[in-house]
């Protein structure tokens, strides 16, 4: 089964935020093999680029040629194109191996360097937006390529149907992010009709790439055989993602993440198997276990990994709790996300204080359990009030904290650990211990 394949024509940021480097994460995280090639090298980080260094024209062509005449081209996309002898050397692949063509008419760094040069952005429209299927700039892009001042969705419409109807590509769509309002509005307009892409807006620095990112993740979407809104409708997703997950690094604008696209469901599934194999040891030993069950129930969750863990939503643990049942225990579900939210939020908040701890469970505190923990070498505190407002107390988690007894609360002890399966293990050898 052949694989799909996209191209990026775009330039190197050493970074790793944007360009090539954000393309081909993108690429690979979309379920596409990406390739390659590099128009300009620029020394580049979160805040500025120090220094850009043009490809030869004829070794820009010879990359698309290389990867086109051997692997073949699905789909590709355009980036960073510099200037206008570049531009103008891409006219003759263009044509000759007429793959569908994602043009980001890249023009500014999100530091604010020139990208690309004035006289280069007449080349762009005569050479490269005719042959494009799909162009997609930001409110100031199409600003500078329509000459139409664009503050809202009206604007954006016409400045989209320019781009079709009088420079000729397939489709335009204008990106809603510098504009105002509560949502990021993209305006696809394709086939004589406008189509709107809306997305509640993410506050938040790691932006750099934005363009990068979702201009090739519509570039996979081609080469997989989306249609064109269905690409756009995926790449909109994904790229909000991307922005809401970003990466805080550097001093600057930090770049987006699109591996939070694949590895939120990846952990997700890690979670429910870690908690599978923890109820599996807990019935493998539910005699012992069983009298650890607290009149409350006991419960067991795990958490994604920072930073995609937010909410309960975003903890998984047993729907109903576990019960004592006839000398051994009673799980009533199978493990889901959402499933607890009194626990979900103590490990939300001891995640935040220390990210490898990822799992908790609830136990009794019966007569010796204390003295166990101690034998065990468990670290125990003692906790007053609301543990997860202690734990930031604190400053720290420690592997196991002991809620006395106050109105309305039943006794209990707080085991943590940085996987379920590993919590479910010490309930175990805290149970046989109190034999």
């Amino acid at each position: 089964m052949r694989i799909p394949t996209a191209l990026t024509i775009a330039g190197s940021d050493s970074g790793g935020g944007a360009g090539i480097q954000a393309d081909l994460k993108t690429f690979a995280v979309m379920g596409v093999h990406g390739m390659a090639a590099i128009t300009s090298v620029t020394a580049q980080n979160t805040v500025e680029v120090r220094a850009i260094h043009d490809i030869p024209p004829h070794v820009v062509v010879a990359q698309i040629e290389a990867v086109a005449d051997d692997i073949g081209v699905d789909a590709a996309k355009t980036g960073m194109l510099s200037n206008k002898e570049i531009i103008e050397a891409l006219a003759k692949p263009l044509d000759r191996y007429g793959f569908p063509l994602v043009v980001d008419p890249v023009m500014i760094a999100k530091s604010g360097a020139k990208l690309l040069r004035d006289d280069a952005i007449e080349a762009l429209k005569r050479v490269v937006i005719p042959r494009a299927t799909l162009v997609t700039p930001n409110a100031p892009e199409a600003e500078r390529l329509t000459g139409i001042r664009i503050t809202g969705v009206r604007e954006a419409r016409e400045a989209a149907r320019m781009i079709v109807e009088e420079y000729g590509a397939e489709a335009a769509i204008v990106k809603g992010g510098h504009l105002e309002g509560s949502h990021s509005v993209d305006v696809l307009y394709y086939k004589g009709r406008t189509i709107e892409y809306k997305m509640p807006r993410i506050h938040k620095d790691t932006t750099h790439g934005t363009g990068c990112a979702f201009s090739a993740a519509i570039a996979a979407g081609l080469a997989k055989g989306r249609s064109l809104p269905e690409a756009v409708e995926v790449a909109k997703r994904f790229i909000t993602m991307a922005i809401d997950y970003g990466l805080p690094i550097g001093k600057g604008h930090g770049p987006v993440n699109p591996v939070a696209w694949q590895e939120i469901p990846a952990e997700r599934h890690r979670v429910l198997e870690d908690l599978a194999e923890a109820v599996r040891i807990l019935q493998s030993n539910q005699a012992q276990v069983a009298k650890l069950i607290p009149e409350v129930q006991m419960n067991i969750a795990m958490a994604l990994p920072q930073p995609y863990a937010r909410t309960p939503m975003d903890v998984a643990a047993i729907p109903g709790r576990i019960a004592r049942h006839r000398g051994g225990i009673l799980v009533k579900a199978s493990p889901e996300f959402g499933a607890s939210r009194h626990l979900a939020n103590i490990i939300l908040e001891a995640s935040r204080v220390n990210p490898r701890i990822r799992a908790a469970a609830n136990v009794a505190l019966v007569e010796g359990i204390e003295d166990a923990l101690d034998r065990m070498g468990i670290e125990a505190r003692r906790s007053q009030g609301r543990l997860a407002i202690q734990l930031r107390e604190w400053g720290e988690v420690p592997d196991a904290v002991v809620l006395g007894k106050e109105p309305g609360r039943e006794p209990l002890v707080i085991l943590f650990a940085p996987r379920a399966s590993e919590v479910a293990g010490r309930i175990v050898a805290l149970a046989r211990m109190l034999d």
